[in-house]
C-alpha cells in the first residue's frame, strides 16, 4: 500500500468537489490549504446563489458559440477559484490552492491579490495567460497529471 502525496491527496479531493459543479462544459473544483496541511476552504464553479443552473436552464455560451476560456463576462457562473477565495477570506495569505485546470487570467489575479503562495494543478484550460500572471507574481506552480505515481 503506498500513501499519496499531499498534493495527490488534495488534488483527489478537488476531484469530489468538482462534481458538485452545475457546469453543462466543464467542471472545475478548487481547495485552499494552509501550511499545516488543514482545508481551510473549498468551492466549484456553478451560478451565483438563487439562479438557475446551466444543467436546467442551458449554457448560454453554447447558445452564442462562444469557445472555452473567453466569454467571462457573459458566463453567469462564479468560477471554483473564486469561490475558495470568498470563503477563505484573509486566511488565504500564505496558503496553497489546488485546482483541477489552469486558472483563467481573472481569477490568476485574484489568487495573487489574495497572498496564496503555491498552485498545485492537474489538467489545463485553453487560455493560459494566467499562468503568466501567476510566474511574474512568483507563485510557485506545480502541475500533476491524473495518472503520476501516488494517484
Amino acid at each position: 500500500m503506498s500513501r499519496p502525496s499531499w498534493d495527490r491527496y488534495f488534488l483527489n479531493i478537488v476531484d469530489d468537489i468538482k462534481a458538485r459543479s452545475t457546469c453543462t462544459r466543464r467542471q472545475f473544483g478548487a481547495i485552499v490549504v494552509n501550511d499545516k496541511k488543514e482545508i481551510i476552504s473549498t468551492g466549484y464553479n456553478g451560478v451565483v446563489r438563487g439562479a438557475p443552473h446551466c444543467e436546467d436552464v442551458g449554457c448560454i455560451k453554447d447558445e452564442m458559440g462562444i469557445e472555452s476560456g473567453m466569454g467571462h463576462g457573459i458566463c453567469p457562473a462564479v468560477h471554483a477559484e473564486q469561490n475558495a477565495l470568498i470563503q477563505a477570506g484573509r486566511q488565504a495569505e500564505g496558503a496553497t490552492m489546488y485546482l483541477n485546470g489552469f486558472p483563467c487570467k481573472i481569477c490568476a489575479r485574484l489568487i495573487v491579490n489574495a497572498g496564496i503562495k503555491r498552485l498545485v494543478m492537474s489538467g489545463g484550460y485553453s487560455d493560459e495567460e494566467g499562468l503568466k500572471i501567476l510566474k511574474a507574481a512568483k507563485v510557485e506552480m506545480v502541475h500533476l497529471d491524473s495518472d503520476e505515481e501516488g494517484r
